[in-house]
């Protein structure tokens, strides 16, 4: 007992260096908003509003609508693949940056309802119809992002934990104007690969199988409309997530505009495309909420959402964020809450979900 008690109060001494070490890492890189305590905002906002409307629970639930308008979303990718059969170049490039990229990125926030349980009941179907969701994007992406994004949610901000966050080498190299502007372009590039470098998980049968549907949908694109089809489904993917109006929502949810305000929401028209992902707040507030049931919530506690700064538009979002030599890469929140075992301990089971 006496040993064992030694140990463990070994480890703990160990953890809580190792802790205070990656604190002093903070305080000689400061570029990012750091906090070094307290929890991130919207835990407290959710026991409120849960403590004086009870009623927000009764919006807790899936949306079983929400797979039609996917199949919707898909069968129109096929129509329009159909349609552009050899039209000339730049009608091809126009409907890519607008038909394909809008649906694809819509499409992309399908597979966000479904990382959150939310397009059905239960954990298999709405991996499933998550990975339905996915095969017009090409690039298979389902099921990784539901492991990543449960983490964002749990740990918003943390350090090494919420992959959202751009790594130190993005906030050091885009933050002139040019190269915020090729920033927004690569944007997918850095969501796809930045998971592999900060936090690394091995695949689970789950994403082979996400794998293995992408493969599949994009082989049977290739048989009928041959590499055009496959290359306007992969770049509507690419386009649709760099700089695009409904891309603005990348940057609005979660980059500091205003001292004190970590989480920002959209109340625009493109939320009627996106699965009203831009009620953000309200989002992280209520992740058990389907994406058009946001709006209650804002109607039900306006007290706790109208004051606080939100956007009109993710064009303008874009812009601000480009002309803006005050914001860039680094204008997010992080925070040091969790101890080196924690997150090894974490990262030995998987993580959160896998």
């Amino acid at each position: 007992m006496g040993k064992g008690g030694n140990a463990s109060k070994a480890v703990h001494r160990d953890s809580t260096r190792l802790l205070e070490e990656r604190k002093e890492k903070i305080a000689k890189a400061p570029q990012f908003k750091w906090q070094t305590s307290g929890e991130e905002p919207h835990v407290q906002r959710r026991k409120d509003i849960s403590r004086d409307h009870p009623e927000v629970k009764k919006l807790f639930g899936p949306d079983h609508f929400t797979k039609y308008t996917v199949a919707f979303a898909l069968c129109f990718q096929l129509f329009s693949l159909h349609l552009l059969m050899g039209a000339p170049w730049y009608q091809w490039l126009f409907c890519c940056y607008t038909l394909s990229g809008t649906i694809n990125h819509g499409l992309t926030l399908a597979m966000h309802e479904a990382s959150h349980g939310l397009m059905g009941k239960g954990v298999t179907r709405n991996k499933v119809l998550g990975i339905f969701a996915n095969l017009s994007m090409v690039i298979p992406a389902a099921i990784s992002f539901k492991r990543y994004h449960m983490e964002h949610h749990r740990y918003q901000g943390e350090d090494i934990m919420d992959v959202d966050i751009p790594c130190a080498l993005e906030g050091w190299f885009f933050r002139t104007r040019p190269r915020k502007v090729l920033w927004c372009f690569l944007q997918p590039l850095f969501y796809s690969l930045r998971p592999m470098f900060v936090n690394p998980k091995e695949p689970t049968t789950w994403e082979f199988i996400n794998y293995a549907s992408s493969a599949m949908f994009a082989t049977i694109v290739y048989r009928f409309f041959g590499i055009a089809g496959v290359a306007y489904l992969a770049c509507g993917t690419l386009l649709g997530m760099g700089i695009h109006p409904a891309a603005g929502h990348f940057i609005s949810e979660h980059y500091v505009m205003h001292d004190g305000q970590e989480t920002y929401s959209y109340y625009g028209p493109l939320n009627w495309f996106t699965f009203h992902v831009g009620y953000h707040n309200e989002h992280h507030d209520f992740p058990f909420v389907t994406g058009k049931n946001l709006r209650k919530v804002r109607a039900i506690a306006p007290e706790y959402y109208d004051d606080i700064p939100h956007y009109h538009s993710w064009v303008k979002v874009i812009y601000d964020y480009i002309m803006d030599i005050n914001i860039s890469p680094y204008s997010r929140v992080k925070r040091v809450t969790l101890e080196n075992e924690e997150i090894e301990a974490i990262r030995a089971r998987g993580g959160l979900v896998k």
